[in-house]
């Protein structure tokens, strides 16, 4: 796995009033004067949320609308967030958050929580979404590939901003509905078609961040569970579990082939001319938000629509 708006305060400068400025003029200005005024203080503030990942950023973002900043950390596709090496602006954004989401069961741990504990911080939440899943470090850390775990952080982010925001409690409760029922129903539609069309058909993999999404949509991983943890993990998988995969891809055990793109090691290139060779679709999925700018939702329909494709090229309908 080798493998973010602030409010902008104009100045005005006045000088050299001429003595000859009108009373009406200066009974005009100060009336937009105090106009202008009350309007910046009725402006709402907005929640400062910092969240590790892009990912989860981009949910946070949605969900909060234009309640809340959010500023993501890593939002490089080419980042590791494995080996990722926090900078000094990292720590001050986390110690000025109101909410700072991690992702946890290790996928961040070498970096985030050493900033939350060197950057203390009064008031500021932390929400950690292995907690929120109930998963600790050695569990499959790529939780946002599991349909039921997205929901599971949603409930947590917006339950967060209720308790930090209790007077705009209504707006988030309808941002969440918004976005579990609309904003999220492509993503929705194609998970279950998969899994209507394509439950157990055998799949192949290149690493555990496969391994959610294939629970999430009913497909059957063939894929030896040490193999995907050990590329995840970057160590070198063992000659037993190459062997079975060899096996398996020429003798077209498996139908699909999925692969994270942004981590392919000499294995995995291997891995995936095999398939090709052998005429098994191969389709690959990405560590984070790909392009950077995208919507986690768009992000993942895109990925969902290339392994239905590969699904439906494989078994012919």
């Amino acid at each position: 796995m080798r493998g973010s708006g602030k409010r902008l305060v104009g100045a005005i400068v006045v000088g050299g009033v001429s003595a000859a400025v009108s009373a009406g003029c200066s009974t005009q200005s100060a009336a937009k004067a105090a106009t202008g005024s009350a309007a910046e203080s009725a402006a709402p503030t907005k929640l400062a949320v910092v969240a590790a990942e892009n990912f989860w950023g981009s949910i946070a973002g949605q969900l909060g609308g234009d309640h809340v900043s959010v500023t993501s950390i890593i939002n490089n596709p080419d980042t590791d967030p494995h080996s990722y090496e926090a900078t000094p602006n990292d720590a001050k954004l986390i110690a000025g958050a109101q909410l700072f989401v991690q992702n946890g069961v290790g996928y961040d741990a070498s970096w985030a929580p050493k900033l939350v504990s060197a950057n203390p911080a009064s008031g500021r939440r932390v929400l950690t979404v292995g907690d929120v899943v109930g998963l600790k470090e050695g569990d499959n850390p790529h939780q946002w590939y599991s349909h039921d775990s997205v929901y599971k952080v949603i409930d947590a982010i917006t339950a967060q901003y209720k308790e930090l925001d209790p007077a705009d409690a209504a707006y988030f409760d309808q941002q969440k509905q918004d976005f579990e029922g609309t904003t999220l129903a492509a993503y929705n539609r194609l998970e279950a078609d998969i899994k209507a069309q394509y439950s157990n058909t055998p799949i192949g993999a290149s690493e555990s961040i496969v391994s959610p999404l294939a629970d999430s949509t009913g497909l059957k991983m063939l894929t030896p569970y040490s193999f995907l943890k050990d590329i995840s993990e970057g160590n070198d998988p063992s000659v037993a579990d190459k062997s079975t995969i060899d096996a398996q891809i020429k003798g077209e055990q498996i139908k699909v082939y999925v692969y994270n793109s942004q981590n392919s090691t000499p294995d995995i290139a291997e891995q995936v001319k095999a398939a090709k060779d052998a005429g098994i679709p191969v389709a690959a999925v990405t560590e984070t938000l790909s392009p950077a700018g995208a919507s986690f939702q768009d992000w993942m329909v895109g990925e969902l629509t290339s392994l239905k494709a590969a699904l439906a090229q494989a078994t012919g309908h």
